[in-house]
């Protein structure tokens, strides 16, 4: 397990991100946190803006009970803030929220009045700050993920295979689609650290195939590497049979089951990673309570698939996977963004 003490690197790499989302001398930035935050993150955000010459001010919120049948872990949907009007109206009161909720506010519903007024979000995933001081965002990186979302909402269909049987088809067209590139310097946006990663809401009725999850896949949900494959049959948006021997089909069967609830079975998102700087086998250098994930749903060249909420589609749940797939090839209106697990030249 990783020291949590306040390191001067740390404090160095929170100020270099505030810098890039154009944080000013005396601007009034409102710190998130909940009573069960990864405290080291909530000091050296404090500590790095008052570096700067902002002035942050502090909302804790009690940490909720917990409503759901199982553990509910990354689903960037955090339900810390419960509507509580006095909280929302402080938060767009500033220009600037940091996010440092456990679960995040990305898909929150208090989200929208939060950014009415200007304010933007930098949401700082719940990682320890040494996997966060690896992955500071990158600039360059920065255009790439914007021309990933250009060529995104310019498709009107993607298509996802893969030599271990992945066939999918997923209509894109009108679908919401974001990139984020790890800081936020504009109003009324949303961004979250780390970053490099596009993905786009497919509408109702537009996902249908196959999933194959091979051995080394990743359930982020689970944050566990997959030992064996496992086979998810789309239809409409849903998954409707989960194939598969051993651990891996098991977990995702109980979970799944678990919630008694037909939206987890349903696409949120998908996407791919363009974050160079981001490590496929990251998850195997660190204790679970001390990483989140983000990082491989980043890494370069990955096919990600998510489970869950989806807005757009008028689909309402806390049940969510994020799964990372290696070794697919990606095309959008035929043309590969992703060949094989690796980014195509020009296609960031």
């Amino acid at each position: 397990m990783l020291a949590d003490r306040i390191e001067g690197k740390w404090i160095d790499t929170f100020a270099k991100v505030f810098e890039l989302c154009k944080v000013e001398k005396g601007e009034e930035i409102a710190i998130l946190s909940e009573t069960q935050s990864r405290q080291l993150n909530v000091h050296l955000a404090e500590l790095a803006l008052l570096r700067l010459g902002a002035r942050p001010f502090h909302v804790i919120v009690p940490t909720p009970p917990q409503a759901a049948p199982v553990p509910v872990r990354s689903t960037g949907a955090s339900d810390a803030v419960r509507q509580l009007g006095p909280v929302v109206k402080a938060l767009a009161a500033s220009s600037m929220v940091v996010d440092l909720t456990v679960e995040g506010m990305l898909h929150a519903p208090e989200l929208p009045a939060i950014i009415a007024d200007d304010a933007r979000v930098l949401m700082i995933s719940n990682e320890h700050p040494e996997a966060l001081e690896r992955l500071l965002p990158d600039p360059a990186l920065t255009e790439k993920v914007k021309a990933a979302v250009k060529k995104m909402r310019g498709a009107k269909q993607m298509k996802v295979t893969s030599t271990a049987g992945t066939d999918l088809t997923i209509g894109i067209e009108g679908a919401p689609s974001a990139g984020v590139w790890g800081y936020c310097d504009r109003p009324k946006t949303v961004a979250h650290w780390p970053g490099g990663i596009v993905v786009a809401f497919p509408p109702a009725h537009s996902v249908n195939g196959t999933l194959v999850l091979d051995a080394g896949d990743i359930n982020l949900t689970f944050k566990r590497y997959l030992q064996d494959p496992v086979r998810l049959t789309i239809e409409d948006d849903f998954v409707t049979d989960i194939a598969g021997e051993g651990t891996d089909a098991e977990l995702f069967r109980r979970y799944w089951a678990a919630w008694g609830d037909k939206e987890a079975y349903g696409v949120s998102h998908v996407g791919w990673g363009l974050n160079p700087a981001a490590r496929y086998e990251a998850m195997a250098m660190y204790d679970q309570r001390d990483f989140n994930g983000t990082e491989l749903r980043a890494f370069a060249g990955n096919f990600l698939y998510s489970t869950g909420a989806n807005e757009f589609a008028k689909r309402h749940t806390l049940g969510h996977f994020d799964l990372p797939v290696r070794g697919c090839t990606v095309t959008l209106d035929g043309e590969a963004v992703v060949e094989n697990g690796d980014l195509v030249d020009g296609s960031e």
